[in-house]
């Protein structure tokens, strides 16, 4: 007979076998209406011109610069010494934030939403056949918060304990594009929700499979 008593997971052992993608779904779905809820309220708001000229605020905006990541990784790269650790690692901090900035890319081609007008609220949106090809000028989603998030998303999985280090890096990211009208709040949510599910789904087919925190 099968025993029934749980045992705990063994120490480095995955915390979920798959990705909660129902979960994913359902909170995702509800940040992202809440930020279009609150997209006119921050646009008034929330902002800071000169943000990008503070030491903190260039700081925050180096967490959605792709280089930085790749930076970690090879320092990852060079910390570890068992290799599936090493390949694992290296692999999640590289892939992570990469294909989250080639989604948002992407994602501003299908959706054509503009970045803010700094003078008045309001969205809007470039028709398909005028450049179909650029993004120029397109907002949604931020790409230095959705490269920032699947970093951060991908730290936390190596870091769990620090993982709140690496959200808090992230959403300043964020709230920067937001301070500098680059962005609408709704932007930057979106771009944090695709990360998550960016970084869920590489931590899936790795192996051994990263933990999620």
């Amino acid at each position: 007979m099968p025993d029934p008593t749980p045992h705990p997971a063994p120490v480095g052992a995955p915390l979920v076998s798959r990705p909660a993608w129902g979960r994913w779904l359902l909170m995702s779905g509800a940040a992202i209406v809440a930020a279009h809820l609150l997209d006119d309220v921050a646009w008034r708001t929330v902002r800071v011109p000169g943000v990008y000229e503070k030491d903190w605020g260039r700081l925050l905006r180096s967490m959605g610069f792709l280089p930085t990541w790749l930076l970690l990784a090879l320092a990852w790269w060079l910390q570890q010494e068992e290799r599936p650790t090493r390949k694992t690692g290296t692999t999640l901090l590289v892939l992570g934030p990469l294909l989250g900035g080639l989604a948002a890319e992407l994602l501003k081609l299908l959706v054509r939403r503009l970045r803010p007008d700094p003078e008045l609220f309001g969205y809007a949106f470039r028709s398909f056949t005028d450049g179909p090809w650029s993004n120029r000028g397109m907002g949604m989603p931020s790409s230095h918060t959705l490269v920032a998030f699947a970093g951060a998303f991908a730290l936390a999985r190596l870091f769990p304990r620090a993982r709140w280090v690496f959200y808090a890096l992230a959403a300043g990211c964020g709230l920067t594009r937001v301070m500098a009208t680059a962005h609408f709040l709704s932007d930057t949510v979106v771009a944090a929700c695709v990360a998550w599910g960016v970084v869920a789904a590489v931590g899936a087919r790795l192996r051994p499979p990263v933990a999620a925190p």
